[in-house]
């Protein structure tokens, strides 16, 4: 796949900011203003306009003249955004910090989704793709391992403000690289409006209508978003637990341990393509819901955090999997929408789980990762209802028509 190596390491290094900015974020705050509190309100600002500036990115890069450009300015934006903190929390007014936050926040859905939707552009469909977006995925996991790595180190070291500048750094990489990738060009319509054709860009509402119609679309993006709800509860809750078996500060380890999994497991299982992509991901969520299930019954924290690796072992394949499902089902002109939309719902069911654990911070961290897994067996559940030929609208055909590629295939022959 042509500059296939390219986007992987701009990936890694966009994905390593991202990664490391939940926790540099709080970590700064706390220092310069002894609150983690105003770290956390900086850090919803952050992650909030990921939902809301989702499609607007989606369709204003399946809009523009200049992909190359588009992509670099919203990664410049980004980067800009973490110097910009770096700087400004706990010196500059909070509105000025907090606006900052949501400007750096809105260019998020391109670092995350955005860039995943170039890969269909680097390569052929087929065994080959479906293995880039394996180590895609395994970009996210390798950051999530890296980044509060370094982040903590930094700290310990001496201050959060050099974390930060790492992060830019990163940032920075990640927009110089992605210039030298090779992007397709989109020439105009006779009546000068952008790009014609089966592939021609939709409006805001296209990718929600698509994510809606398709069934497999409809069944990844609804059953992931559930799964998330937990996920995103899972920091908080290992904390809690490595508290309650005796470990204050095994919470980190736990966390440590599923992140590492979920490497391996993108790096392994996620790059199988001889097993269609719903079943994979439905494997993947039942395989992560019994682990962690079993990690609420540990008796200790090391035990927790073999279980707790497995659990990321099972994980690892699901963003593949996912990736691969927008790829193949989405149409054409909303592909980047598709994938920034399904990034930016994931992130904010994340959020939202987040801030049910904080509700239920008093309940035994038991039940809550017991919960955890529930939630995560009900999506992988919940991809199995939905993704049946008979969940699917009736108007579906119109969704994945000539510009949906290789979704024009007999949605039963397809169906996961």
């Amino acid at each position: 796949m042509q500059g296939f190596g390219r986007y992987l390491a701009a990936a890694l290094a966009a994905r390593f900011a991202s990664e490391g900015m939940s926790l540099a974020v709080v970590l700064l705050a706390l220092e310069r203003t002894g609150s983690a509190a105003y770290g956390a309100f900086v850090l919803t600002a952050w992650l909030a306009p990921h939902v809301l500036a989702a499609p607007l990115a989606g369709a204003a890069a399946a809009r523009t003249r200049r992909p190359r450009l588009f992509h670099v300015a919203a990664l410049a934006g980004f980067t800009g955004a973490v110097a910009a903190l770096s700087v400004l929390l706990g010196r500059a007014p909070a509105p000025l910090v907090l606006a900052v936050a949501l400007l750096g926040g809105a260019c998020g859905p391109m670092v995350t989704g955005g860039m995943s939707s170039l890969v269909a552009g680097l390569g052929p469909a087929g065994p080959g793709r479906d293995r880039a977006y394996a180590w895609d995925a395994s970009t996210y996991n390798a950051a999530a391992v890296t980044a509060p790595a370094v982040v903590g180190l930094a700290v310990a070291l001496g201050s959060a403000a050099p974390a930060m500048a790492v992060l830019a750094l990163a940032g920075a990489l990640a927009a110089v690289l992605a210039a030298t990738l090779p992007y397709g060009t989109r020439r105009p319509d006779p009546d000068g409006s952008p790009g014609g054709g089966p592939g021609a860009p939709a409006g805001l509402g296209a990718g929600l209508t698509a994510l809606w119609r398709v069934r497999e679309l409809r069944a990844i993006t609804s059953a992931t978003t559930l799964a998330f709800v937990g996920i995103g509860t899972l920091t908080t809750t290992s904390v809690l637990l490595a508290s309650r078996l005796g470990s204050p500060g095994g919470g980190g380890w736990l966390m440590t341990a599923f992140a590492v999994g979920a490497l391996a497991g993108s790096l392994t299982l996620g790059r199988i393509t001889s097993v269609e992509p719903g079943r994979l991901a439905r494997r993947a969520m039942a395989g992560t819901g019994v682990a962690l299930a079993a990690a609420a019954f540990a008796p200790s924290v090391a035990t927790a955090a073999v279980l707790f690796a497995a659990a990321g072992v099972c994980a690892g394949p699901l963003l593949a999997a996912t990736l691969r499902i927008r790829s193949e089902y989405a149409p054409d002109a909303v592909r980047t929408q598709v994938f920034t939309l399904g990034a930016g719902l994931k992130l904010t069911a994340a959020s939202v789980g987040a801030a049910l654990v904080g509700l239920a911070a008093d309940a035994p961290p038991q039940a809550l990762l017991a919960g955890i897994a529930v939630l995560i067996l009900a999506a992988a559940v919940l991809h199995v209802v939905v993704a049946r030929p008979g969940a699917a609208p009736a108007d579906e055909a119109a969704a994945t028509g000539p510009s949906a590629g290789s979704a024009t295939a007999p949605a039963g022959r397809r169906t996961p």
